[in-house]
């Protein structure tokens, strides 16, 4: 039996791709944090779809997280045929205001928890020639973004990373897929403190700047998915806003970027 392996599944984008691919038959290994919250997944997709729904609580946060939660697929015997690089956090504000810990856990979460995973299950797919691999980007993976550097930099690590296993793995028959979705209403915000004020001044207020729901992007990545693309940005404004900034050079858009957020901010020189 194959299953799909969703980081981050407890809420948000990961959540609604665990609904979309249980409702299209897809057997489900979920990982996230809050086991309160995997177990009620857990219930509730396997009696509206008869999926077969396993859970695995796990802080990807941590440095041995990702080996553990492999050799635990390993000890159940589970074969992961897809591999949904979802888990990540955001962190806003001036850099040497951030707390240098959590900027550090950022990374180990959006970088390096997602390397090791994807080398891990990449190893077992190409013994078997056949695999799925999706990880998520950010718009923030095409530009720096002042008071957001740590996030934005570590998304553009994993546009890189991924748009160059695309091609390493082709020849394997694993379909490597990078998705980039814009703003989604989900609890990123929050947790990245982007409050109403730092929301407004990094064009981040759910309330006020262009969305999507969690529904919506999932929906996107499956039909990209069942396209057999290797590149999706979620959201026809995204996909426009992306090919305006592309012609604009980095120093213009952070100067930008920059300005604006100290005007809205009241942030004095």
């Amino acid at each position: 039996m194959e299953y799909t392996l969703i980081t981050g599944a407890s809420g948000g984008i990961g959540e609604a791709l665990a609904h979309g691919l249980a409702a299209r038959k897809h057997h489900l290994v979920l990982v996230a944090r809050n086991a309160d919250k995997l177990s009620k997944m857990r219930d509730e997709l396997t009696t509206k779809y008869q999926a077969d729904i396993k859970i695995i609580v796990a802080d990807l946060s941590n440095r041995d997280a990702p080996l553990q939660l492999f050799n635990e697929t390993q000890r159940q015997g589970l074969n992961i045929s897809m591999l949904i690089n979802n888990a990540g956090i955001g962190s806003s504000g001036e850099f040497t205001d951030i707390n240098l810990s959590s900027e550090l856990s950022l990374l180990q979460l959006n970088i390096v928890s997602l390397v090791t995973l994807s080398h891990l299950y990449l190893a077992e797919m190409k013994k078997k020639r056949r695999g799925t691999l999706i990880n998520i980007a950010s718009m923030t993976a095409f530009m720096p973004v002042p008071y957001m550097a740590t996030y934005a930099a570590s998304k553009v690590f994993v546009r890189s990373f991924t748009e160059a296993l695309t091609q390493e793995y082709k020849p394997y028959g694993i379909q490597v897929m990078l998705l980039s979705p814009g703003l989604t209403r989900t609890n990123f915000n929050e947790a990245a403190g982007l409050n109403s004020k730092k929301g407004n001044a990094l064009s981040s207020n759910y309330a006020t700047a262009s969305t999507q729901t969690p529904e919506e992007v999932a929906t996107e990545t499956l039909n990209a998915l069942g396209k057999n693309k290797h590149f999706h940005i979620s959201g026809k404004k995204n996909r426009w806003g992306m090919r305006i900034l592309a012609l604009l050079p980095n120093k213009m858009i952070t100067k930008y970027m920059a300005d604006s957020y100290r005007k809205k901010t009241n942030q004095k020189m």
